[in-house]
């Protein structure tokens, strides 16, 4: 038997099952490869990419992948929608964009997709978000469709994450048998509240006299997350070894990648609790909202440093922070009015 090496080819595993598209984000092909199945709907594939149907929904998401939209997203985000971008491509991309315009006939078809990732809804409601957004940008500014028919899909995941924080008692748990550098990581992101994209690349000459100053990778580097050295972050600070320009290192003394910190504290957390957490690293946000509350800051203070609304942060601290310290705050806020 002659083996055709066809160029392009796509290797997706879902479920225990490999599927083969014609190229990422392309068409799924028929049948398994070196079958004659396989390399008609391969050739086919190709014919189709080389004159486009535009009226095609795979049309769609090639025009938002080129996009100004995709490309000011931030390139975790990038990272993350790729691969639900060509999961959508491989289910709807041969549909007629008309289809889209009819949502009592597409939002059924659109739930049965969903339905296939119902057993993880977190993931399911994220396709359904990338979804909806390719579907948004059809609407504005391509106006291929009217209105977007994900905006009548539920989501399936009722939890929030929001409020959760990681306690006093959580922090010291896990540094009891983590290392000294997932220990720094771990007091640094309490108390300054910044993501990790920021953590990571926090430098020394980020740290001025009374703050650090660092423009956010989430706004694109277009707002600045001013945190001032309050107590207790100059101490964590004062932990640190100076090792490079960047705060945060590894073992090996280089600064951290994003991969690299989220695998190490993985593993921490696995060792401090072999039977399992809900505690996420992201969620040390709200840890460090407590922080500056009891530190003297105000809501509002706070809510433009974590680039969050008043009231999520009003939530978390009347959740948190005990009822005694709250009214102890508002009692010297009080008494410094007097003088």
């Amino acid at each position: 038997m002659v083996t055709l090496e066809l160029k392009g080819l796509h290797r997706v595993t879902a479920k225990g099952r490999v599927y083969w598209y014609a190229w990422r984000g392309g068409p799924r092909l028929a049948g398994m490869p070196s079958t004659p199945e396989f390399l008609a709907s391969y050739n086919e594939a190709i014919a189709s990419r080389t004159t486009p149907d535009n009226n095609r929904f795979r049309s769609l998401i090639t025009q938002y992948k080129a996009s100004a939209d995709y490309r000011k997203l931030a390139e975790s985000t990038r990272r993350n929608w790729g691969p639900w971008l060509d999961r959508i491509a491989g289910h709807f991309g041969e549909l007629r964009i008309a289809q889209f315009d009819r949502p009592e006939k597409i939002r059924p078809i659109i739930r049965r997709w969903r339905a296939a990732y119902a057993e993880t809804p977190r993931s399911a409601d994220y396709g359904i978000q990338v979804l909806s957004r390719v579907l948004s940008y059809a609407v504005d500014p391509l106006g291929k469709i009217g209105s977007n028919p994900c905006e009548g899909v539920r989501q399936l995941y009722s939890g929030s994450r929001s409020e959760i924080i990681w306690t006093d008692n959580d922090v010291e748990h896990l540094k009891k048998t983590c290392s000294a550098e997932i220990a720094y990581a771990l007091d640094l992101a309490a108390c300054t509240g910044l993501r990790v994209g920021d953590l990571i690349r926090l430098s020394w000459s980020h740290v001025d006299e009374d703050a650090i100053t660092i423009a956010t990778g989430k706004s694109r580097h277009q707002r600045e997350a001013i945190i001032p050295l309050y107590q207790e972050l100059r101490d964590a600070l004062g932990r640190i070894p100076k090792r490079s320009p960047v705060i945060l290192t590894s073992s090996k003394k280089r600064p951290w990648t994003v991969n690299g910190l989220a695998s190490s504290f993985s593993d921490a957390k696995k060792i401090a609790w072999p039977k399992g957490d809900d505690l996420h690293f992201h969620d040390l946000r709200g840890t460090a909202a407590t922080k500056f509350y009891t530190a003297g800051l105000t809501e509002r203070e706070i809510a433009e440093i974590m680039g969050w609304e008043e009231d999520h942060v009003s939530r978390i601290i009347r959740r948190y922070v005990s009822r005694g310290a709250a009214i102890k705050e508002r009692i010297r806020k009080l008494d410094q009015a007097k003088k």
